[in-house]
């Protein structure tokens, strides 16, 4: 009897080893959360990446591939002296830290540093800034160009490439809070510490004051905010704005109702300014037509409130952001219309009179910005 040829034995454990992890494999990805599209090249789609991309979801930049959520009514443009209003934040994916309007350009801060745009497009079309170290926290638009600045005391221009560089490096101070350039090149720095002069291009600088911030300049005087962050007793106050006629050799006060200044502005003939009144428990808008000599309220028809932001001037028109909404003066402030609603509405109007000002009012509150020959109104917290 012939001997049959054994066959080699076949691995079949190793076969059905394969097998079973495979199908762990598979079902892995078959019911991994989100999971819906997988092919041989590795790429994976989640749930919530392939479903229809809703109207209020858009690109941020024109180089970015990544699809975001945009969020909605934070940001407003009018082009026709603030009659409408129109949401340009479609774009963006999440609530803007800041914002800052030049002639030309637009930047917004987010979480993850600084986005850019042109101001003379229909919509704004927002690209991050990758070249500016994104520790800046704010940018200045100056004579000599556009400046971007940290709260460690580091200061950066831009250049006509879009290269920032490092300028006034022999600036030490730390919690710098604004930069301001008159039309003569005197440099301002305000800061923690007091606001600095330099008249020199930034190669020595000298203290001119120790609480002055913010700061405008018209017909060579120059008008500023002042603020140390701590309110003096009701005697004393604050110097809330103060003026000067010498490039900031020295300064006086001509608002103070014992409290901080707010912002200054240039109008037609002279100065607007908001100051917070001690007396009042309200913040105060008023106008110079004597270079900051004298000054007159132009808030009466408005609500008292703690929280107005913002007063400037477009054409004919004088535009405030406060509590209650976007209002708009065309007669330098005599009377006022509501051409936009609130933020939001949380705080109810029929609990407050004619001469109450809420104690406690957190609605947010739109901060108004030109551009231009375009108006921007950006939603804000309540508050300083």
């Amino acid at each position: 009897m012939k001997h049959l040829k054994k066959s080699p034995a076949r691995p079949v454990g190793k076969y059905i080893l394969l097998l079973v992890l495979l199908t762990v494999i598979i079902g892995s990805w078959t019911f991994a959360d989100g999971f819906s599209i997988w092919n041989f090249l590795g790429k994976v789609q989640h749930a919530d990446q392939t479903q229809e991309i809703s109207q209020d979801s858009a690109y941020i930049g024109a180089g970015e591939e990544q699809r975001v959520k945009s969020i909605t009514n934070i940001i407003l443009q009018s082009n026709d002296g603030g009659q409408t209003w129109q949401d340009i934040s479609r774009g963006l994916p999440e609530q803007p830290e800041d914002f800052f309007a030049g002639d030309s350009e637009l930047y917004v801060r987010l979480k993850d540093g600084m986005y850019r745009s042109k101001s003379n497009l229909k919509t704004p079309v927002w690209e991050k800034e990758n070249a500016l170290d994104p520790r800046c926290t704010s940018i200045a638009f100056n004579r000599s160009g556009v400046m971007a600045f940290t709260n460690e005391g580091e200061i950066f221009q831009k250049t006509p490439s879009g290269i920032w560089l490092p300028i006034y490096t022999n600036f030490k101070n730390h919690l710098i809070q604004s930069i301001f350039e008159t039309s003569d090149g005197t440099l301002f720095i305000g800061s923690d510490n007091g606001h600095y002069k330099s008249a020199d291009r930034g190669e020595t600088w000298k203290k001119v004051h120790d609480g002055v911030m913010g700061m405008v300049e018209s017909g060579g005087v120059l008008l500023a905010t002042y603020s140390k962050g701590i309110m003096r007793s009701r005697d004393n106050g604050e110097p809330g704005i103060m003026r000067s006629a010498d490039y900031g050799e020295h300064w006086e006060s001509v608002i103070s109702e014992g409290g901080v200044g707010i912002s200054v502005e240039r109008i037609d003939g002279g100065f607007a300014a908001i100051s917070y009144s001690y007396n009042s428990k309200s913040r105060r808008i008023r106008i110079s037509r004597d270079s900051g000599k004298t000054w007159n309220a132009i808030d009466g028809g408005l609500q008292p409130s703690m929280n107005i932001s913002s007063i400037k001037q477009i054409g004919k028109y004088l535009v405030c952001g406060h509590p209650d909404g976007i209002f708009r003066s065309s007669d330098m402030g005599k009377t006022w219309n509501l051409v936009h609603p609130s933020v939001d509405n949380a705080f109810k109007l029929s609990e407050i009179t004619q001469n109450l000002v809420p104690f406690r009012d957190n609605r947010k509150v739109f901060k108004i910005y030109v551009s231009g020959n375009v108006l921007y109104a950006v939603a804000r917290n309540s508050g300083c």
